[in-house]
C-alpha cells in the first residue's frame, strides 16, 4: 500500500502542472487552439446511409447551429461481467451546446439500461452540463443497479477459480458543480452517495468478511454518504469522442458518520489523460493516440469492501477492457493504458482501434508488485458525425479472460 507520503507527492505534483497547463494556452480564449470544428459534410455516417437507402429527402428546417440536439441510441445484445450471460443493452446518447459553439463545449448525457432476463439490470444515468461560455459544469451520475458479480477478495493472489459470486443491489447518486477559475481550470463541490444493501455470498456457505479477509461494508448492506473536492483541467470540446487535447481530474472525497456513512472513510482519484494527433494537418480523419492513467487509493482503513478500488470501476466503467470487472480490488490501484485510434475510410464512416492496459492494485502487499495486462482490437462505426459518435465493437484479453464489448462513443 502507498504511504501518505507517496500520496502527497501524486496530488502536490498534479496540483502544481495544471496551473503550468493552463498557462500554456492562450488565455484570451476559452476553448483550446487545437479545438477544431470537424467539416461533417465530407465525412458520412450511418443516418447518411440511411437516408440514402430509403430515399428520405427532409425538408429544409431553420437552421440553429448552437442549439442543435445530436441523438444516438443502440440496442443491441451482449454480456454483462459478473457471470449473468448475456443481456439486451441499450446505450443511448444525446448532445446538444448550451451555448456559442466558438465558447461552449458539447454537453452530454448518456443511458444505458440492460438487462438479462433474470435477476440482473442497471438503469445508469450520467450527465455532463456546460453551461454558456464554460463558465460552469455541471456533473451526475445516478445508478440503480441488481447485481450478482464475481468477486476474488483483495489483491491478485486467487486464481481464476477461486472466485465467489456476490449478490447486492446498488443506488449511485453522485453530483458536482464546478466554476471556472481560469481557462480550461475548474474546481468545485460535489455530493455522493453509495449504498449497497442485500449482499450476500450465492453460496450460503460463504462468508464473505472471511472470504476477503476484511470486515468493513461485508455485511448486509454499506451506507457512506459524503462531500467530494474537485479540480479539473479540460481541453477537450467532446467527451464522446476526444479530440487531441488533455484531461485532468483529482477528486478528493470524505464520507464522514454526521452524513450518515456507516464508517468515516476516505479515498483520492486522480485521472489524466493526453491525446495526440499523429496527422494535425488533417482533422477531418481520425489518427490519434490516446493515454490515459489514473490513481485510486482509499484514505481510511474503514472503507467499504465495495467502494474500494477495483479494475474497471472508474467512473464510467471503461478501464481494464479485456479483464473482469472486480477482478483486483485493494486499498489503491494505479491503471494505464493507451489506445491507437485511426480511420480505415477517407469519409470517416469505419475505423479501427487497438489499445493495451496494465492495471496493479494492492491487497495484502505493495502497489507494485502484481502487473495485470490486456491487450485487443476495435472497430469503429460512424452513427452521428453531429455529435462525432462513433458505435464501437471492441474486443479484449488477458490471461484467463475475453470479451466482447459495445459501446456508443470511446472508451476514454
Amino acid at each position: 500500500m502507498m504511504t501518505r507520503k507517496q500520496i502527497l507527492i501524486f496530488t502536490g505534483g498534479f496540483l502544481f502542472l495544471l496551473p503550468l497547463f493552463a498557462d500554456g494556452q492562450n488565455a484570451g480564449n476559452v476553448l483550446p487552439q487545437n479545438n477544431v470544428v470537424l467539416d461533417t459534410a465530407k465525412q458520412t455516417d450511418l443516418i447518411d446511409i440511411a437516408k440514402s437507402l430509403f430515399n428520405i429527402r427532409p425538408n429544409k428546417i431553420r437552421e440553429q447551429k448552437d442549439k442543435h440536439l445530436y441523438f444516438s441510441i443502440l440496442p443491441v445484445g451482449g454480456t454483462v461481467p459478473g457471470g449473468s450471460g448475456r443481456a439486451l443493452i441499450t446505450s443511448t446518447s444525446a448532445a446538444i451546446y448550451l451555448g456559442p459553439r466558438k465558447t461552449t463545449n458539447m454537453s452530454t448525457a448518456t443511458f444505458t439500461p440492460y438487462w438479462n432476463f433474470g435477476n440482473r439490470f442497471g438503469l445508469p444515468i450520467r450527465t455532463r452540463i456546460w453551461l454558456p461560455d464554460n463558465t460552469w459544469l455541471i456533473q451526475g451520475d445516478t445508478r440503480f443497479l441488481v447485481y450478482p458479480q464475481f468477486t476474488w477478495g483483495l489483491g491478485t493472489a486467487r486464481k481464476e477459480q477461486e472466485r465467489t459470486l456476490l449478490n447486492y443491489n446498488y443506488i449511485r447518486f453522485y453530483q458536482s458543480m464546478l466554476k471556472r477559475i481560469k481557462p480550461y481550470f475548474y474546481a468545485g463541490l460535489g455530493y455522493n452517495l453509495d449504498y449497497h444493501f442485500n449482499i450476500a455470498p450465492d453460496d450460503a456457505a460463504v462468508n464473505l468478511e472471511e472470504y476477503s479477509g476484511y470486515k468493513y461494508g461485508t455485511g448486509r448492506s454499506s451506507f457512506s454518504s459524503g462531500i467530494s473536492l474537485n479540480l479539473l483541467y479540460d481541453t477537450r470540446n467532446n467527451a464522446i469522442n476526444p479530440l487531441p487535447g488533455m484531461y485532468g481530474n483529482l477528486v478528493y472525497r470524505i464520507n464522514p458518520d454526521v452524513l450518515g456513512s456507516n464508517d468515516s472513510w476516505s479515498s483520492l482519484y486522480l485521472d489524466v489523460r493526453k491525446y495526440i494527433s499523429m496527422n494535425p494537418a488533417r482533422p477531418n480523419q481520425q489518427n490519434t493516440l490516446a493515454l490515459w492513467s489514473y490513481f485510486w487509493t482509499a484514505l481510511s482503513t474503514k472503507t467499504p469492501y465495495l467502494n474500494l478500488p477495483s479494475t474497471g470501476w472508474d467512473p464510467y466503467n471503461r478501464s481494464a477492457r479485456g479483464i473482469d470487472q472486480n477482478r483486483y480490488r485493494g486499498r489503491s490501484l494505479l491503471y494505464l493504458e493507451s489506445e491507437y485510434r485511426r480511420d480505415i475510410t477517407r469519409n470517416g464512416l469505419l475505423g479501427f482501434v487497438v489499445f493495451t492496459n496494465v492495471s496493479t492494485v494492492s491487497g495484502s502487499g505493495s502497489l507494485f508488485t502484481s502487473w495485470k495486462p490486456a491487450a485487443g482490437t476495435g472497430l469503429r462505426i460512424k452513427f452521428n458525425k453531429g455529435s462525432n459518435t462513433n458505435i464501437g465493437i471492441d474486443y479484449g484479453a488477458s490471461k484467463g479472460y475475453s470479451t466482447l464489448m459495445f459501446n456508443l462513443g470511446e472508451a476514454f
